[in-house]
């Protein structure tokens, strides 16, 4: 029999529920038994949890054949717990290190206590453990274990069910079990207290308790929030039943007025129309329970009032005057705009009056930098499979060169602009619009992103203060707010956004779009854009795309890069391409321009201002990069990848990484530029080794991109096809995806490319300070 049953139902928490997990695990005290229950939860949580199953006989995974809630999971898990005490961990919450030792430290101390009632931290988006104010209360002097009579100020420490290990004997004997409905710790949490014959506490946070910006049930809108009702209606059958607890029932009394009010003014919780209905039921409540004796604080006898009159319109008019002195107080006057912006403003305004438009769907990407990446891929597909629809294209004046025909330029900042925002039924882009966006009813919100990330995004940044450069999280937040649906090439990727970028969004895990283009392009596709930068016919092209340094003042390459090639041999010609926040080019001179042709005929050439990067993979024979996020695009291609992590302890620091690419990577790694150079001189490049990591790498990030995720996205979203029943197209397997092989590729199979022999003699190719 182990000592701990740690119970964690799940539901639609596939971004956490690994650190929930592995919080439990990672524990040094390890005699127990974690029940995952899968709630029939429709993302990825029976797999998670099937995969912790398969690695540690601790586990103990339950399937549930419909979505039954959380207290049903929770009694599933507790029918097949055997511990001595069961614990209750939500899946979106961990426990702190060697929490369970203490825990056990506790009850052998105080004579293995019915329930010992342990502290906790709130984590919100910000990642920052704030202790719960009420946690004082477990550090009180006095004789453990006790009964609740003795310490009844305990009942002011949040009332549910994780912050507490019970006796599971205890639990049987008093037939103790979850309702269903909201508010189910309710009814669970006070009959175990009142019950229980013995109490202790543990003053130390065991829990960290995360309170999500989306998803939790405190922050949903529904009609369910009078669930509430019902759940005290069983608090109160308890004590009828229980006559020797009479003397509590004024007790639960005012706490359950406190709660019913709570709910009541919470923002978000109670749907538009309701709150007088809440409220009438509240002072039916009110005299339903009321009893004698029940001494009301000062403070609180407003509001006690207020329910039992049931002035619903009073209780919200003093709320209001409240909030209104608030804001008065804290506020200030805004700086006046400018006479054009304001123009424009109120033009947009008025735009929002009018209908959105069905036919209608705008783009953009990386802030108005041209036609590209994945929303230019949804683009094309928006015209190939809904023509009905008319599409139109934000870039900058100095872009509209690349906007294909029959699709609408605008101008950022344009009444024009303005105009399409507010009408346009569908927004497309890898970035957030202006933050000015009125997210409209009817409108749809496709959020692509620009790759599978490597790097810290979003809410990880908070971590790195150089790399967020004074990032403001909240408004980045409210952008997350108006995204419908977000584009995920992979399990990786799903997880990650789902965390750091939280939200009430549906993840399409369909592929990459801008990775369609790598299985639809020919041979002939690869000759002409070999032509068009200059590439002879012979010769291997090897595409540079190092990624931005944040710690860096300036993004010179590490590399001298004509010393480079000339090291590398004529067969060689390096393809320089600057990351898009670099104020130059890798070779020196101007910054990058988006309609400067390439300067071609040399070993290096400069490709920082070609518009597209995937025409660049396609024309190349090999990648060499650092940490760019490239190089997961890269892989569709299934051409060679080698990568210079000569920095990786300095990037790691300042950005933050998912996982080190050195350990698990696409292709060979060089930590020096001599060893670049060998590799490539080498062939290591194209060997058997660099084949079998990029066979891995492939399929850990690319299963999905097989030439069709664009239409995928646009079938759902335009079209309503959910699933392959309805017209979806299936993936097809990554072993069947024929990618347009390199020129390189296919001179090696003609045997007409030899491996270039080093060249004699050391040359250091460092840059030169």
């Amino acid at each position: 029999m182990p000592r701990f049953s740690v119970i964690v139902p799940a539901y639609r928490v596939q971004a956490y529920l690994h650190a929930c997990l592995e919080s439990v695990l990672s524990q040094s005290f390890m005699d127990l038994e974690l029940i995952a229950v899968d709630d029939c939860s429709p993302d990825a949580c029976g797999e998670i949890i099937d995969e912790f199953a398969a690695r540690d006989p601790r586990v103990r995974a339950i399937h549930l054949a419909e979505n039954q809630g959380l207290g049903a999971a929770r009694n599933a898990g507790m029918a097949r717990a055997t511990g001595e005490y069961l614990l209750f961990l939500d899946s979106d919450d961990t426990l702190t290190p060697e929490a369970l030792w203490a825990i056990a430290a506790r009850l052998k101390e105080t004579g293995e206590p019915d329930v010992l009632v342990y502290g906790f931290a709130r984590t919100d988006w910000t990642g920052r453990p704030v202790p719960d104010p009420a946690g004082g209360l477990l550090c009180q002097e006095g004789p453990a274990p006790f009964r609740l009579a003795d310490r009844p100020d305990l009942l002011r420490v949040l009332m549910v069910a994780w912050n507490k290990a019970y006796r599971r004997d205890f639990v049987r004997r008093e037939e103790l079990a979850f309702p269903d409905g909201y508010y189910e710790d309710t009814p669970w949490t006070y009959p175990a207290l009142l019950a229980a014959g013995s109490i202790a506490t543990l003053d130390r946070v065991c829990v960290h308790y995360r309170q999500r910006r989306r998803g939790s049930i405190l922050g949903t809108t529904s009609r369910r929030h009078f669930d509430v009702f019902a759940q005290y209606d069983r608090v109160f059958a308890f004590l009828d039943r229980r006559p020797e607890l009479a003397a509590w029932r004024p007790v639960l009394f005012r706490r359950m007025v406190d709660h019913l009010t709570t709910v009541f003014t919470r923002p978000g919780r109670l749907p538009r129309g309701s709150r007088a209905e809440f409220l009438r039921l509240a002072r039916t409540y009110y005299r339903r329970h009321r009893c004698p004796g029940a001494r009301l604080a000062p403070r609180t006898r407003l509001r006690h009032a207020l329910v039992r009159l049931g002035l619903h319109r009073v209780f919200r008019g003093l709320r209001l005057a409240m909030t209104l002195r608030r804001r008065v107080a804290g506020g200030g006057l805004r700086c006046l705009r400018a006479l054009r912006a304001a123009l424009l403003q109120a033009h947009y305004r008025i735009q929002l009056c009018l209908p959105v438009r069905a036919d209608r769907a705008v783009f953009a990407a990386y802030w108005g930098r041209g036609h590209g990446c994945s929303p230019g891929a949804l683009e094309a597909a928006f015209r190939a499979l809904a023509p009905h629809i008319r599409t139109a294209w934000i870039a900058r004046p100095g872009h509209h060169g690349r906007t294909p025909p029959g699709t609408r330029r605008l101008t950022p900042g344009t009444a024009a602009y303005w105009t399409a925002l507010a009408r346009s039924k569908y927004l497309v882009n890898n970035v957030n619009f202006d933050r000015r966006l009125v997210k409209r009813r009817g409108q749809v919100f496709v959020q692509t992103q620009h790759g599978t990330p490597l790097k810290h995004m979003g809410l990880d940044l908070q971590e790195h203060p150089a790399a967020a450069r004074g990032m403001d999280f909240a408004e980045l937040l409210r952008g997350v707010d108006k995204w419908d649906y977000v584009v995920s090439g992979n399990r990786h990727t799903t997880l990650t956004w789902e965390r750091v970028y939280p939200g009430r969004y549906t993840t399409l895990e369909y592929g990459c779009p801008r990775d369609d283009v790598f299985q639809r392009a020919t041979s002939a596709d690869v000759a002409a854009l070999r032509a068009s930068l200059g590439i002879p016919d012979d010769v291997v092209a090897l595409l540079y795309a190092p990624t931005h340094r944040d710690y860096r003042r300036t993004q010179r390459p590490a590399l001298d890069l004509e010393r480079f090639a000339h090291r590398l041999g004529p067969r060689f010609v390096v393809l320089a391409r600057a990351h898009y926040l670099a104020e130059a080019p890798l070779t020196g001179g101007p910054a990058p321009s988006a309609h400067r042709a390439p300067a071609a005929g040399g070993r290096v050439v400069d490709v920082s201002g070609h518009p597209s990067v995937e025409e660049l993979c396609l024309a190349s024979d090999v990648l060499l990069t650092d940490y760019s996020s490239i190089m997961f695009d890269y892989a569709v291609l299934d051409r060679p990848i080698v990568l210079l992590a000569d920095d990786w302890a300095a990037y790691e620091a300042a950005r933050g990484t998912y996982f080190d690419v050195r350990a698990q990577p696409p292709g060979a790694v060089a930590r020096t530029a001599d060893e670049l150079v060998d590799i490539l001189t080498g062939g290591h490049w194209h060997g058997s080794r660099s084949a079998q990591l990029r066979a891995a790498f492939r399929e850990r990030f690319c299963p999905l991109d097989d030439g069709r995720a664009a239409e995928r996205v646009v079938r759902h979203v335009v079209l309503g096809q959910r699933d392959e029943a309805a017209g979806l197209p299936p993936v097809v397997p990554l072993a069947e995806r024929r990618p347009v092989p390199s020129r390189a590729a296919a001179l090696r199979a003609r045997s007409r490319l030899a491996t270039v022999p080093p060249p004699a003699g050391p040359q250091a190719v460092h840059e030169s300070h």
